[in-house]
């Protein structure tokens, strides 16, 4: 992905907690030399960040379908494209009140290359699946006890196979109205809270970036 100089995360903050607050990511790796690249969607969460200025050296987890056969083109140490999608939305020219003009697209988006560990036993998948669900459950306004359901995990879980990532580059890519005024901003924001979420909460977002600017 490229990054555009004008369109920077405001800080790390934000970058990581797009990455926590929407872990659907999509999983790409290379199909061959004669062949178009594979991708997943599949949650991914941060296991571990031990530098808080960024995300490369951190350590994600995430799992697949053991019948999805991307897994098995998957070898240690490869590198993968790991793409999360923010709130977004579409800047209709009516914003602006100018004309001429044209319309674009506002968006938030982090893209990490992690090389990728592949974790085929039941020991470090049911790792892998009780910590995405642990994750994920405190994005809910109340947890869910999953203590009653690991038998369950248990059972099912050679159904799956998993992954550990390894960061070792960042790109994102925060595109949220910054070069217009702040007048025009605020009725960009408007328009999206009037439309409603579509794509996710993409008004509060450019409202975030406005205050940090």
């Amino acid at each position: 992905m490229h990054e555009f100089p004008a369109y920077l995360a405001p800080s790390q903050v934000e970058v990581t907690d797009l990455v926590r607050r929407h872990p659907f990511a999509l999983v790409v790796s290379g199909g061959g030399s004669d062949a178009a690249p594979i991708a997943t969607h599949t949650p991914v969460i941060i296991e571990d960040m031990p530098d808080d200025s960024t995300l490369v050296g951190a350590e994600l987890l995430g799992h697949i379908a053991r019948k999805n056969p991307q897994w098995k083109t998957l070898r240690d140490g490869q590198p993968v494209l790991l793409v999360f999608s923010g709130p977004h939305g579409y800047v209709s020219p009516t914003a602006y009140a100018d004309d001429p003009n044209v319309p674009t697209w506002d968006y938030a988006a982090v893209h990490l290359t992690a090389r990728v560990t592949v974790l085929d036993d039941r020991d470090a998948s049911m790792h892998v699946v009780t910590r995405t669900v642990q994750e994920l459950e405190a994005l809910e306004p109340t947890a869910w006890d999953a203590s009653s359901s690991l038998a369950t995990f248990e059972r099912i879980v050679g159904g799956v196979v998993s992954f550990r990532f390894d960061v070792i580059e960042q790109r994102a890519v925060f595109k949220l109205s910054q070069d217009k005024p702040a007048d025009v901003r605020a009725r960009v924001v408007a328009a999206a809270r009037s439309r409603g979420d579509r794509y996710g909460d993409v008004a509060s977002l450019i409202e975030s970036v406005g205050r940090d600017a």
